[in-house]
């Protein structure tokens, strides 16, 4: 990127409709180049035009099929060697409602290359970048059902769970070295994902969330330093009470004999 924003550059996947069209909205408007990745030509080049436009930023729309290794592998690459990028937004992904009885498994594996796999190497490439400057943001778009494991179907939210324990290890890792890393947890937002996952009449639920709203309340989050933001929780103190139980479990863990219920001599 030339005459690069003093911001410099985020790279968005998923950027061609939904939750990433938006996140591209909202940090063009915040002065920030744009890399706009997803499979769709027509649509990325729409908004990719669309935002030049109306924000007056460089905008390059990247087609790439993320499930497709060399496609991958080309983005990584963009990553490690662009020194204007400053952010990257891991929001592509795909869902599914269907049980283990239903679902195809070929369908499954390819949800675990996009929403785990892609993701990974897509934050591999960009922190070593990101560490070597001593600053960098990476945004991770988890799921609420990374939590609440019940709710959809199985593959889906084990891989938003990935994707939550992902940033804490990350968090850990690289916060010392002036690298931000934040993971949002939507709930019910009303994009095309339903449509793909088989369960459309959600987008229209007293229950879910419109796609603006849940990325300028993950915005605000990272504004206000947030390492996990979870957008439909009203009652923050639920989670920060539920993470440091969580923490304080862990050195129960540490014992060499199993315990007492189990009747081992």
């Amino acid at each position: 990127m030339s005459n690069q924003s003093p911001k410099g550059g985020a790279l968005v996947t998923g950027a061609s409709s939904g939750i990433g069209a938006i996140y591209a909205d909202r940090l063009a408007r915040r002065g920030y180049d744009l890399i706009l990745v997803a499979r769709n030509k027509d649509r990325l080049d729409s908004i990719a035009s669309r935002l030049r436009l109306e924000t007056g930023r460089q905008v390059t729309a990247l087609q790439a099929d993320l499930n497709d290794k060399a496609a991958l592998a080309k983005v990584e690459a963009v990553l490690r060697e662009d020194p204007s990028i400053t952010m990257l937004v891991n929001n592509a992904g795909v869902g599914s409602v269907a049980s283990i009885l239903q679902a195809n498994v070929d369908k499954m594996e390819a949800m675990i290359d996009l929403n785990i796999t892609a993701l990974t190497r897509l934050t591999y490439a960009a922190a070593p970048a990101f560490v070597s400057r001593g600053a960098g943001t990476i945004i991770n778009i988890s799921s609420v059902v990374g939590i609440a494991a019940e709710a959809l179907n199985g593959v889906y939210s084990a891989s938003k769970s990935y994707v939550l324990s992902f940033g804490h290890s990350l968090q850990k890792d690289l916060a010392e070295k002036g690298v931000r890393v934040q993971t949002v947890l939507p709930g019910a937002t009303a994009t095309e994902f339903w449509d793909i996952a088989g369960y459309a009449p959600q987008k229209s639920s007293e229950i879910t969330m419109r796609a603006e709203d849940l990325v300028d309340a993950a915005l605000a989050g990272l504004d206000a330093g947030e390492t996990v933001t979870i957008p439909g929780l009203h009652e923050g103190e639920a989670w920060t009470r539920w993470e440091q139980e969580r923490r304080d479990l862990s050195p129960k863990f540490r014992n060499s004999k199993p315990a007492p219920r189990y009747h081992v001599a």
